[in-house]
Parts: structure tokens; sequence; C-alpha cells
């Protein structure tokens, strides 16, 4: 048999048929039994659904299974009497007015878009972002089940980063051409590498402040391979994002973290080596990837410089309201990229690009206010703020060179994430009488 280090992966759009019809209908029914019987079970089925969307085209969008989860989980909560009284509790208030903001300026773009439907899209993206972060809050704010939900993403980052080590024998869905030598590039069920990464960016400081607050078995194990795997990706800012978190919790909690993430430093260590492996593959150190220079072969989808050049130009001739949410990638050859579609590589270009200003400034409101969010409450004894502070970090730093939130994969975690720390700071709070 021969080793094919890449194996080339075409995405065609799948049409809803009747068994995934079933099948939905039964994940929506499930999902709202099991939120009206404990509320921290719909948040599980929510963490365990985001990585696996087994989404389906119907009418110019997509149904996956995290959307279907997510509105039975809606269902399950409305069987709870006052519980929209919780939304009102502090911090919860100031991050739904910065990703409402947010979404109104995606809104706004369509003015200046070409094509409407995929600002649409985009804006219904955000919405379900501002849904998932309700939920989660929401959820977690009536049954704060942190042994289970901490098990759940232990599990479920477990699965998603095996899925991504096993392309090391099966082959990527990438890869990094090395003279003569394709070394891959993992990414398992998310969309690619650097989405890997970043999904394991937000797992890992999640895990890591699990960790220090309670050792688990589960918890231990899952630390060692999604490490192991984040290297593996070869993402340079997925590395520089997960040293980031890392260094956080340590700032934080010194010791306590230090012994807490041995596991991680294990893992990262299995990744090293494996990382050597490749260059004795590949007979170069290139495997490295140390330059910050273009590569000669991009993968189809151009370099960050000509897509940060043409990010700045469609700024320059729509400074205040852009080209429209998601009509970047449909405008580039406009704007001298020929025959590439894809996003900008940076959020914050993305952002000036498609909204102008005006998403440019909600952009940085949402950075914003999540780090002031969980920063101000750092010392506070649950871990999900320390965890929601590490991963906003990091991630807010990681996509000026990687635009993540553009995927549900990673942006949906995050914004869970989010939503059980502003609960936790919430529950910490003196209740009014």
């Amino acid at each position: 048999m021969t080793y094919r280090p890449v194996i080339d992966q075409f995405h065609l759009p799948v049409p809803l048929d009747p068994v995934c019809v079933v099948f939905f209908a039964l994940a929506f029914v499930a999902a709202a039994l099991l939120c009206a019987r404990r509320a921290s079970y719909g948040l599980i089925f929510l963490i365990l659904a985001q990585p696996f969307d087994f989404s389906r085209d119907l009418l110019g969008t997509t149904i996956s299974l995290p959307k279907v989860v997510l509105l039975g989980v809606l269902a399950g909560l409305a069987t709870y009497g006052g519980v929209l009284r919780l939304v009102r509790e502090r911090p919860a208030p100031l991050l739904f007015l910065a990703i409402g903001a947010y979404l109104a300026a995606t809104v706004l773009s369509l003015a200046g878009a070409a094509h409407h439907g995929a600002t649409l899209r985009e804006s219904f993206k955000i919405l379900e972002y501002a849904v998932l972060f309700g939920a989660a809050y929401l959820c977690y704010r009536l049954d704060p089940h942190e042994a289970a939900i901490a098990t759940t993403i232990a599990v479920v980052t477990i699965a998603v980063a095996l899925s991504a080590l096993v392309q090391e024998i099966i082959g990527a869905p990438s890869g990094l051409y090395v003279g003569a030598a394709i070394v891959p590039r993992i990414a398992g069920v998310l969309e690619g590498p650097n989405q890997l990464a970043g999904y394991l960016e937000v797992a890992i400081a999640t895990l890591g402040a699990l960790a220090i607050a309670r050792r688990r078995a589960i918890v231990d194990v899952a630390l060692a391979i999604a490490t192991c795997a984040d290297v593996l990706t070869f993402s340079r800012a997925g590395l520089l994002g997960l040293l980031l978190a890392c260094a956080v919790l340590v700032v934080v909690a010194r010791g306590d973290a230090l012994r807490a993430l041995r596991p991680a430093f294990a893992g990262f260590v299995a990744g090293l080596l494996g990382v050597g492996g490749w260059i004795a593959y590949a007979h170069s150190p290139d495997v490295l990837r140390v330059s910050f220079g273009a590569p000669e072969y991009a993968g189809g989808v151009g370099n960050r410089s000509e897509l940060y050049r043409a990010a700045l130009r469609m700024f320059e001739r729509h400074p205040l309201i852009g080209v429209g949410a998601g009509n970047y990638e449909l405008s580039l050859a406009d704007y001298g990229v020929a025959a590439v579609r894809t996003h900008a590589n940076s959020w914050y270009l993305q952002s000036l690009a498609e909204g102008g200003i005006v998403l440019f400034l909600a952009t940085i409101g949402v950075v914003a206010a999540t780090l002031a969010t969980f920063g101000r409450s750092l010392r506070a004894s649950s871990p999900w703020v320390l965890a929601a502070f590490a991963a906003a970090l990091a991630m807010s730093l990681h996509q000026v060179i990687d635009y993540l939130v553009f995927y549900p994969k990673v942006g949906g975690p995050l914004w869970l994430l989010f939503g059980i720390g502003a609960a936790a700071i919430a529950a910490q709070r003196p209740s009014k009488q």
C-alpha cells in the first residue's frame, strides 16, 4: 500500500433526504425532553453536537445537528417558568449588547452587498451564536452540573482530536509541500487545520482551567491528546494561541496551573516528536514553517499578503458599511485576486472589508466586552471564568491572522463557553431581594 499524506476532499452540497428528516426530528425531540428534565442535559447535548454537524442543504441554507439541537434546547428551556428573568442579571446584558451590535452591523452591511443571500447567511450565523450564548447561559444558570459538563467537554475533545490524529495514517485534507515531500496537516472533523487549532485552543483553555480546579483522569487524557493534535496541525498562529491560553492559566493560578497542565506538556512533547518524524521524512527543517513569508503554493486559497491587500482595497472603496458580510470571497476577482474563493484570513480585516468601519468597531466591541467581563472576575472561584478569559484572549489575538468565528464548529463552542462563564459570574453575585 502506498502512503498518501494528503487526500483531496471535495465538499458537494448534500440535499436533505427523508432519513435525515427523521434523524433531525429525533434529535430535536431528544434535546427538548432532556433539557426539560435537567437544563444541564440540554447544555451537554449542545456541546456534543457542535463539531459533528451532519449538515444537509435545503432552500439555499443548511440544516445541521447543532441547529436542530439548539432549537430543541430552546423548547426545553421554555418549560421553566420565569427563566427569561435570569438574562437580566449581570454580566449577560453587556454580552448580549455586544453581540447584538455585531449582528446589527452585519445586517446593515446588506445595504452595500452585491450578494444579499451571503449577507443573510452571515447574519443568521451571528444570530445563532447569540442564541447559543443565551441557551448556554440559561442552562448553566438553572443547573450548574459541573462534573457532567466537564466530562462531556473532555470526551468530545478526545473524539475530535482522535479524528484528526488518525489522518496521520489515512491521509489529511491538506498538507505542507516541502521540496518533493508532502507533510499532512490534520483537521479531523473540522474544516481545516487552522480551524482545528482554533477549536482545540478553546478546548484546552477550558480543560486546563477545569484541571486546576479539580483533577480528573478523563480531563488529563483529553489535555494530552488535544495538545498533541494541536501541534500536528502545523498552525503557527494556533500554536501561539495555545501558548497564550496556557500562559494565562499559569499567570492566574501559578503553581496549581503548572501541575494541572502536566498532561498538556506531555502531549506537546509527543506532538514535537511527531513533527521530528516528519522532518526526517521530508529531509528538511522547513516543516517547522519558521518563515512567515508567503509559500510558493497556497493550496488554491491565495496567500495572506494578497488577501490582506484585497481586504484593504475593499475597505478603501467602501469605508462605511463595506462590501457586505459574506461578500469578500465572492468579490476577490474584482479586487485583483483571481481564481481564489476564501476569506481574508483575519477577523479584523474581514470586518473592515465586509462591514466597513461600522462592523470593525462592532468586532472590537465584542472583543472588549468579553475580555472585560471575564477579566475583571478572574479571581472568582469558578474555573469557567478563567477558561472563558483565556480562550477569549487567545482567540482575539489568534484571529489577527486567521478568521475562525466564520466557522460554526469554532464559533459555536466559543460562545457556549462565554455563556457558561457569564452564568458562573451571575451565580456568584448576591441576589437582590
